[in-house]
């Protein structure tokens, strides 16, 4: 949404591919855990299977069953990113969408985008049990890289004007 805020000040605009990244950015998350996880399981399953060919004792002793309940699930995985995505998403989304005012739809925006990376990435650190402060800044300033980028991109590509199209 901040490269369409960079060189359109619609409102609808911002919306439309709002919501459009939201959808294709849930399924290219989902779609990318899924293949990402889907790959690990297969090779701790070849795992387990040369280990049982050579003859190896099962890791701490247990059964067939308790091996594979320590497998990734690639569909939990998958829905759990696309989840997770969705909801960072709709952050600028429900942001940008009562305000009308070019300016202060792009401030606001920019506020609670960056007050949702600190709460995501306080609640990584909590679930992962890391420093909490150096966990927030990271995403916080990771994620401003990224919308800088995007509103520095875009605004460039627009200033070409795109002639040749």
């Amino acid at each position: 949404m901040m490269g369409v805020g960079a060189v359109r000040q619609d409102v609808k605009a911002m919306i439309l591919t709002g919501f459009a990244g939201l959808v294709a950015g849930a399924c290219s998350m989902a779609i990318g855990e899924f293949v990402s996880v889907y790959s690990q399981y297969d090779i701790q399953v070849a795992q387990m299977r040369r280990d049982q060919e050579l003859g190896r004792r099962r890791v701490e002793g247990g059964d067939k069953e308790e091996e594979e309940e320590g497998l990734p699930n690639p569909m939990q995985a998958a829905a759990a990113s696309g989840l997770a995505f969705s909801v960072g998403a709709m952050v600028p989304l429900l942001a940008a969408s009562f305000i009308k005012a070019y300016k202060v739809r792009i401030g606001v925006m920019f506020a609670a985008v960056s007050l949702a990376l600190v709460v995501f990435g306080w609640i990584g650190a909590v679930l992962g049990r890391a420093p909490v402060v150096k966990s927030g800044m990271r995403v916080l300033v990771g994620g401003w890289v990224a919308m800088a980028l995007t509103f520095a991109l875009t605004k460039s590509v627009d200033s070409s004007r795109m002639d040749w199209v």
